[in-house]
């Protein structure tokens, strides 16, 4: 399984990158390639930065897309991480490049982590969405097809073009409230790594990211408190998303809340 995201126009709040980087930081995931990014970036685009090393030498950093292998603790599962920036141009050849990566590593499945800006209070959950059209992980996982039609990015193509391959594929999307877009998103970070538990079916460890997705709801809503407009405006999100949600409340949602928190504490024990 390849878990790939990429900052930029798929990337509000950084919450995708955000949520691979702490994976592959959890899991200790080794780099096994990069990808060049001359021929794929505008450097006026993606500039690359300037800074010095601990021994005081300058050095650049360039926008390169890298791939690692990480071994999941409890089930000794290889995953492949893909992480790196939208490129400029030459999509095809892009994710042509990352796909035969993938295929030397032996995936078999692709997954596509994003996240969107969106019309979500940021006291509610973040919404997720699981979506994939391969018919096997439909059946699988139990989700639908995606019913989006219009401008995608990098992870949609990787997507299609995975899928033309004959690779499963899946995608993981976050909803980031769209008036507090600015990265970092702690919450929705931590709620695109909930979903990929669900798939890899054992826990990640998230450090301090429930604290720090705390510390971020409690600085909005001082924020919304000192805007009577935003104030009512998220109060306005708030019932909009309760009456969408309450049938929802379901005992199996309750039943996976239960499983994850079982996951967990085993992890801990």
């Amino acid at each position: 399984m390849m878990i790939a995201a990429f900052e930029g126009w798929n990337d509000a709040g950084s919450a995708a990158s955000s949520a691979v980087a702490t994976l592959g930081e959890a899991w200790r995931a080794r780099e096994v390639r990069s990808l060049d990014p001359e021929p794929y970036h505008d450097f006026q685009v993606n500039r690359p930065i300037q800074s010095r090393d601990a021994d005081g030498n300058r050095r650049l950093e360039w926008p390169v897309t890298t791939v690692s292998v990480a071994l999941s603790p409890q089930l000794g599962r290889s995953v492949v991480l893909a992480q790196g920036t939208e490129p400029s141009m030459r999509w095809r050849t892009y994710c042509n490049e990352l796909l035969d990566a993938a295929e030397e590593l032996r995936v078999g499945t692709i997954v596509t982590v994003g996240a969107l800006l969106a019309d979500a209070p940021h006291t509610r959950p973040i919404p997720v969405q699981t979506s994939s059209d391969d018919p096997q992980v439909q059946a699988l996982l139990g989700v639908e097809g995606s019913d989006y039609e219009g401008p995608t990015g990098i992870v949609g193509v990787l997507g299609h073009l995975a899928a033309e391959r004959g690779m499963h594929t899946l995608s993981v999307w976050a909803a980031v409230p769209h008036y507090v877009a600015q990265p970092p998103s702690p919450k929705a970070t931590l709620a695109l790594l909930s979903a990929l538990e669900e798939i890899l079916g054992e826990p990640v460890p998230t450090g301090e990211l429930a604290e720090d997705a705390e510390a971020w709801q409690r600085g909005v809503d001082e924020l919304a408190a000192e805007d009577p407009e935003i104030a009512e405006y998220v109060r306005q999100l708030e019932e909009a998303k309760d009456t969408v949600d309450l049938p929802e409340a379901s005992g199996e949602a309750i039943a996976r809340e239960f499983e994850r928190y079982l996951r967990r504490r085993g992890e801990t024990s």
